[in-house]
């Protein structure tokens, strides 16, 4: 017994540690308009109302557990005109992290998009890129 389980033991313990991580997927609108879906490296779908934030409950992803310089994902996204789809995508720089967590899209106007990592909800005031919601004059 204890040859097949010590076996497995060492294979993995060989192998060093893993390079990535595994992450959910999560979407923070900082816009009046509706997101029908979003995705980082071909991974999410979900939609996300205007003005929305929450958690990253959107699955899978891969993430390098390490942050490097110029660490880049492609985001993609559809933020309809009416019955239009509108469809973009952008190559976006993940902003820097300590440690392996979700990937937020955040999106903003005039098609500004940010991506961080994160441990807490897209909606938490420890967020690192912090949600106000709607803005107060806005109908």
């Amino acid at each position: 017994m204890c040859i097949t389980i010590c076996l497995k033991a060492r294979q993995l313990a060989e192998a060093g540690p893993r390079t990535t991580a595994t992450a959910q997927v999560g979407i923070v609108n900082h816009t009046g308009k509706y997101i029908y879906s979003a995705s980082v490296d071909g991974a999410g779908g979900a939609n996300m109302a205007r003005w929305g934030a929450g958690g990253a409950e959107i699955c899978c992803a891969s993430i390098p557990r390490v942050w490097y310089p110029g660490m880049k994902v492609l985001v993609r996204w559809n933020m309809p005109e009416g019955h239009t789809n509108v469809i973009k995508e952008k190559m976006v720089e993940v902003e820097k992290y300590d440690r392996p967590g979700d990937i937020y899209m955040h999106f903003f106007e005039d098609d500004e998009v940010r991506v961080v990592v994160s441990n807490v909800d897209g909606d938490s005031k420890n967020h690192p890129i912090l949600h106000s919601g709607k803005p107060a004059n806005t109908p």
